[in-house]
């Protein structure tokens, strides 16, 4: 099996560190691609002091392009991401075509508002309006770090990143 390309997507400011770097660490280390995007380009800036130059933008991307979608929250993904419509249309098109997509901590949310968590397991970042986020997308909520649903992957936060990096990495395989 060949080389995956991963489309990352952080939020221009407020995103986790860890989230972003544990994963991507794990997929460059298996042989795959990243590629970071977010709403904007230009320096998006972690909640720990990460600095991350983005060049891409979420309005210029396509699912075709991509292998898997990998969502990173922390706290500026629920301003950023959430409503996002472009995000939303990536999620639904790499979820139809059987893509693997992954959110952690403070975004699957973004999945449920794309509508494809409906009678699917999945976790959050166990923040009140996430977990109702979930709800109303009908996830089925599991109390776990890592959740698998077919080829939807969500983690509760930035302490679930290795076990969240290392299942992706297998998912994605060689």
């Amino acid at each position: 099996m060949s080389a995956r390309i991963v489309l990352f997507v952080i939020a221009p400011e407020r995103f986790r560190d860890e989230e972003l770097a544990v994963p991507r660490a794990a997929l460059t280390a298996a042989g795959h691609a990243v590629v970071v995007a977010s709403t904007r380009a230009g320096e998006a800036r972690g909640m720990l002091g990460a600095r991350e130059i983005v060049t891409r933008t979420l309005a210029g991307e396509t699912a075709a392009a991509y292998d898997a979608l990998v969502i990173i929250g922390g706290a500026g993904a629920p301003d950023h991401l959430w409503n996002s419509e472009p995000l939303r249309a990536i999620v639904r098109a790499m979820f139809a075509a059987r893509k693997a997509v992954a959110a952690i901590c403070l975004a699957p949310p973004v999945f449920a508002r794309a509508g494809i968590l409906m009678g699917r397991r999945a976790t959050t970042f166990p923040a009140p309006r996430a977990i109702l986020e979930l709800k109303r997308g009908g996830a089925v909520i599991v109390e776990a770090p890592v959740v698998q649903d077919g080829t939807i992957v969500t983690a509760n936060g930035p302490e679930a990143a290795p076990a969240f990096g290392a299942l992706l990495a297998t998912l994605l395989g060689p």
